[in-house]
């Protein structure tokens, strides 16, 4: 089964949606006449850059994850459940039929606007500690007004409360043993916590006035890490909680794997998501299985190293040394079975791409090849078939780059960093603070 996931507040950026508001005017057009001004300038021009405020990033996240689900919808199969995280709760209701497009962007300008209300707290991710450790600390530390607000890994969460008290645990939890970084969250205000429920109660005011439809998909709810029953009244007040309560993430992942669900795709500018879903989904399948009675069973032993997937070596390949040099860093977070017609390629891009390939690989391609299986995953499969390739795309095995710093923290916050998890400026703070 499939899983469509949706990013939230973070992940905007200046450029977002480059190649997809060409492609969807009508979308375009209806966001400025609920916004009031040109979504596609904010998100392309960022003036005054205003993404760093709460107030447009959450309008302009809405409206950009809705221009990938009508991309979705065209060149993907249909999913089997959605999720989002935060934010991005609100495009997965929105895919799921519970409103329509509007009505959600007037839900996510509104909320924003209530939420950005909110001063004097701040947030700031604590990575590579379990969740134990985290209460613990806090605990130990007199940090009483401080809460995990987002469970986002296993060993990955975002606090909340206020600057002083946050400020005053930073360099506590520098000092525990594991920690690969403490690093603030650029937001504006101590979201998913205590402090935001006056907003949250004004916002459940707003909320007894919408409409919601029955869902034609099953959505997960940040709040209980189950989906949203059939009761409109129920999505309304999981909506308005959430402002105030934590986004449970793992819980969320959870039961989807449980549920059967193999094949997670995130829609949006990153991949965020994905690489948390990775760390789930690996923590669970390392876990023993439980124990039915006294006679516990020996833990399951660590499955050997899988063999190389040529077929996943050479899509990862096309992205970053074929597709990347040529539209940037968007082809990093294109989706493996995603036409290429979402990046408005043109003939020039196609032939340039074509050249590219034939240098990467060391073997002629022609720009019609690239024409004629446009994504990334089904060039892959047509390239595997031809005996000059095949043997071409899997790169010889090369030192790690990371093996030369000997710090193991330095280390994995450095693969954060390359995975999305954490951005360039917080890497290098946590790096600095490790020092």
């Amino acid at each position: 089964m499939r899983c469509y996931v949706f990013p939230g507040q973070g992940t905007q950026k200046k450029g977002m949606g480059r190649s997809l508001f060409g492609r969807f005017p009508d979308l375009r057009r209806r966001a400025d006449r609920v916004l009031g001004y040109p979504i596609e300038e904010l998100c392309l021009e960022n003036p005054e850059r205003r993404l760093s405020d709460t107030a447009y990033a959450q309008p302009a996240i809405y409206v950009v994850n809705a221009l990938h689900w009508s991309a979705a919808q065209e060149d993907l199969p249909p999913a089997d459940f959605l999720a989002g995280h935060s934010l991005g709760e609100y495009s997965a209701l929105f895919a799921a039929g519970a409103f329509d497009f509007e009505t959600g962007l007037t839900l996510v300008r509104r909320r924003a606007e209530l939420m950005s209300q909110v001063s004097g707290g701040a947030m700031a991710a604590v990575v590579g500690l379990s969740e134990q450790i985290v209460q613990e600390t806090l605990e130990q530390h007199g940090a009483t007004g401080v809460v995990i607000a987002n469970y986002n890994a296993p060993e990955q969460f975002v606090l909340s409360g206020s600057r002083e008290e946050l400020a005053r645990i930073k360099p506590v939890f520098e000092q525990v043993e594991g920690v690969r970084g403490f690093v603030p969250v650029r937001v504006s205000g101590p979201f998913h916590a205590p402090a935001m429920a006056p907003a949250a109660d004004r916002f459940r005011s707003l909320l007894a006035s919408v409409e919601v439809g029955e869902l034609r998909t099953p959505v997960i709810s940040n709040v209980t890490g189950r989906p949203f029953g059939p009761d409109a009244q129920e999505v309304r007040d999981l909506l308005a909680d959430q402002i105030a309560r934590p986004v449970r993430w793992t819980d969320c992942i959870r039961y989807l794997r449980d549920a059967g669900v193999s094949a997670f795709t995130e829609l949006g500018e990153s991949k965020v998501l994905t690489s948390l879903i990775d760390r789930i989904t690996t923590a669970m399948d390392a876990a023993p299985d439980p124990a039915p009675d006294a006679e516990a069973k020996p833990a399951r032993q660590p499955a050997e190293e899988p063999a190389p997937d040529p077929r996943r070596i050479l899509i990862e390949r096309i992205k970053r040394e074929i597709l990347q040099p040529e539209i940037g860093d968007e082809a990093l977070a294109f989706d493996e079975d995603a036409s290429f017609r979402q990046l408005g390629l043109n003939s020039i891009i196609y032939v340039r791409l074509a050249r590219r390939a034939g240098t990467v690989l060391g073997v002629p391609i022609k720009p019609d090849v690239i024409f004629q299986h446009r994504s990334c995953a089904a060039l892959a499969d047509h390239l595997l078939t031809r005996d000059d390739i095949a043997g071409a795309a899997a790169p010889e095995a090369s030192p790690a780059p990371l093996r030369e710093y000997r710090d193991e923290r330095v280390t994995a916050l450095l693969r954060d960093c390359a995975d999305g998890t954490l951005t360039v400026d917080r890497t290098i703070e946590a790096i600095r603070a490790l020092a």
